[in-house]
């Protein structure tokens, strides 16, 4: 199996953060049921030499004289000698007779030492015994009804065969323990390989992607959060190679904005310059095409700087209450004569009451002429351009209608976005409609497009209004101390 363990991997993570404590966890399970088993054996082992010795508790009634001679009595008549001995101990601590037959003396017993100042009176022990075997004692004292005691009771029981089934048990339980162990490592492993290696695949496409190479797809089998990842890389190729597209559509755009101007402006500085002291109408004709030129590319420049402060966030706006109508009608004023010339219709009508909007009314002059110069370019010869100012409820709406030839279906909800062009075939930079976008926001409206390819667009833009309110006064105190009043009218 293919696994490698990398410093400050996902492998390393999970064998440091779940591996290991599994072990930790698993280890001290497996040690707390050896503990039971072991204490479990051990308890049944003494519950039954508890249970056999217990049939020479009789011994505590029997008097002095005869205590020796029914002590023998009781262990020639025990039966189950071959499984535990028992042993008779007198007052004085010396081994009268045992169950065995042997003669048992300083024989060590720590379980009748205790015995004999316990409580209970009983205490049991786990040692060796004088032949090295592991054994189980315990004893407890005869006590008599008057107080005293004729000696006590000891039994003694091999742990061999307990041993043996504690030591299986516990080999049982450490060798369930490695099975789980082996199976989480394996099933561990399985799962961050499972991991890793589309992380690793996402990991080479994404350097791929960062390189240029919009080519790479990742294909997926999984239907989770992997499976999510690898479909956000398809979609960020997708978009970066979109966005690489529509930047070189844009570069070309606008080196085709700035060439032809300046082939103009060149051709035509050449001209007059041939031309001075010769033709001057020449020289006022070229000179009057190289200003409109320089216009066009002032305009461009200032359109990029815009989208450039907007990207960045250095976009703003000097903002005061504004009269609509004034303003729409010297952006139209700027294309009547162009649309003449192309035999192009523009109707506007100044509204007879005035609407006051608060914001800047420079960039909302430059809203205007972006959209009336998009009507213009886009309507054919013996077209028509729509202009109309309606006052609504809270705002004003200016919409630009044109018999042009639209925009397709497919295009309609991209054409605000920046740098791109539904129709390459007319000039424009692809970025005016997304500042125009932009500004209209930032003055709290809308700009909103509907469009019927080969029958014409209407772009609608929506301005939240300010209500004139009554003249106040305002009291001026002059320089001399006099109180002037002045009359102000204010607005909301």
């Amino acid at each position: 199996m293919d696994f490698e363990i990398r410093f400050k991997s996902i492998t390393r993570r999970w064998l440091m953060n779940v591996y290991l404590p599994v072990v930790l966890i698993v280890v001290i399970i497996a040690g707390v049921a050896c503990v039971v088993v072991r204490n479990s054996y051990l308890k049944q082992v003494k519950n039954a030499a508890e249970e056999y010795a217990s049939g020479f508790s009789a011994l505590a009634s029997i008097d002095e004289d005869y205590f020796t001679l029914a002590a023998r009595d009781y262990c020639e008549q025990f039966e189950a000698k071959d499984k535990i001995e028992i042993m008779i101990i007198d007052k004085n601590g010396e081994i009268i007779v045992s169950t065995s037959g042997f003669e048992r003396r300083n024989l060590p017993m720590p379980d009748y030492e205790s015995a004999k100042t316990a409580v209970t009176g009983s205490a049991y022990w786990i040692g060796k015994s004088s032949a090295g075997e592991k054994i189980l004692a315990g004893t407890y004292i005869l006590d008599d009804k008057q107080g005293g005691s004729n000696g006590a009771v000891r039994y003694a029981v091999s742990l061999s065969v307990c041993n043996k089934r504690i030591l299986n048990s516990c080999l049982l339980i450490i060798g369930v323990a490695f099975a789980v162990l082996l199976l989480s490592a394996f099933s561990g492993i399985f799962f961050v390989k499972s991991i890793i290696r589309p992380v690793r695949e996402v990991s080479a496409a994404a350097r791929k992607i960062a390189a240029g190479d919009y080519k790479e797809e990742l294909k997926s089998e999984y239907t989770d959060e992997i499976g999510e990842l690898c479909d956000s890389i398809n979609y960020m190729q997708t978009e970066l190679k979109n966005a690489e597209n529509l930047k070189n559509d844009f570069i070309s755009s606008v080196s085709h904005e700035l060439r032809t101007p300046l082939t103009a402006i060149r051709g035509w500085a050449e001209t007059a310059k041939m031309s001075v002291n010769e033709d001057t109408g020449l020289v006022e004709r070229g000179l009057d095409v190289v200003l409109s030129e320089a216009d066009r590319l002032s305009n461009l420049v200032e359109e990029l700087l815009d989208f450039s402060r907007i990207q960045s966030g250095r976009f703003s706006l000097n903002m005061r209450p504004f009269e609509v109508s004034e303003l729409l009608y010297s952006a139209v004023s700027m294309y009547i004569e162009l649309a003449a010339k192309r035999n192009i219709e523009v109707n506007f009508s100044i509204p007879k009451n005035d609407v006051i909007v608060n914001g800047d009314p420079d960039r909302i002059k430059q809203v205007f002429i972006n959209i009336i110069d998009n009507a213009v370019k886009y309507t054919e010869e013996k077209g028509q351009v729509l202009i109309q100012q309606m006052a609504e409820e809270g705002c004003v709406r200016i919409t630009v209608k044109d018999t042009g030839v639209g925009i397709p279906a497919q295009d309609i909800d991209h054409v605000k976005e920046k740098f791109y062009k539904a129709n390459n075939s007319v000039r424009g930079s692809g970025i005016g409609l997304a500042v125009a976008d932009e500004i209209i926001k930032q003055h709290q409206g809308l700009l909103f497009l509907e469009s019927v390819e080969g029958v014409g667009t209407t772009v609608s833009i929506v301005l939240p209004t300010v209500i004139p309110l009554v003249e106040e006064t305002e009291k001026i105190i002059s320089p001399t101390g006099e109180v002037i009043t002045a009359k102000e009218e204010t607005n909301e």
